[in-house]
C-alpha cells in the first residue's frame, strides 16, 4: 500500500492533518524514505534513514501518534519540542495528538529540521562501541 492510500483509508477528518505531517517530514528530512508497514501491532507509515528507522506516523483510536527518534536520544530536543507544544502528549519517543491545534506545522517543520541533521545509524554505532568497551 502507498502512504496515499494509507492516509486515504483513514478517517475523513484526520486526513487533512496527516497528508500535512507527512509532507513536513518528506520535505523536511530528505534522508528518509516512506512505507506503510507494522509497528508494535499497528499499521503505520515508517520513515528509514539508511534503514534504520527514524519516524513513524500512526493514525490510533483516539490520537494521532509521532514516533520521534531522536528526540528519544536527545533530551535536549525532547526538552524543547515539549515546551513547544503543551497540549501533545509525550512519551519517551513519541508525541501524541488529536488536531493540528495541538501538533502546528510550523513546530512541527522546526522538529524534523532538527531532527533531520542527526544522523541515528551513526548514534546507534557508536552506542554499540560504548557498550563493547
Amino acid at each position: 500500500m502507498t502512504t496515499d492510500a494509507f492516509i486515504a483509508s483513514q478517517l475523513k477528518d484526520r486526513q487533512d492533518l496527516l497528508t500535512n505531517v507527512h509532507g513536513v517530514i518528506v520535505s523536511g528530512d530528505t534522508t528518509v524514505t516512506a512505507t506503510v508497514g507494522t509497528m508494535m501491532g499497528k499499521q503505520m507509515i515508517l520513515y528509514t534513514a539508511d534503514g534504520v528507522f527514524k519516524y513513524g506516523l500512526s493514525p490510533v483510536k483516539n490520537y494521532i501518534s509521532l514516533h520521534v527518534m531522536p528526540i528519544y536520544g536527545s533530551p535536549a530536543l525532547y526538552a524543547k519540542f515539549k515546551a513547544l507544544l503543551p497540549a501533545a502528549s509525550f512519551q519517551k519517543g513519541c508525541i501524541n495528538f488529536t488536531n493540528e491545534e495541538a501538533m502546528p506545522l510550523p513546530v512541527v517543520r522546526q522538529l524534523i529540521a532538527a531532527c533531520s541533521k542527526i544522523d541515528l545509524k551513526a548514534m546507534k554505532e557508536m552506542y554499540l562501541q560504548s557498550k563493547k568497551g
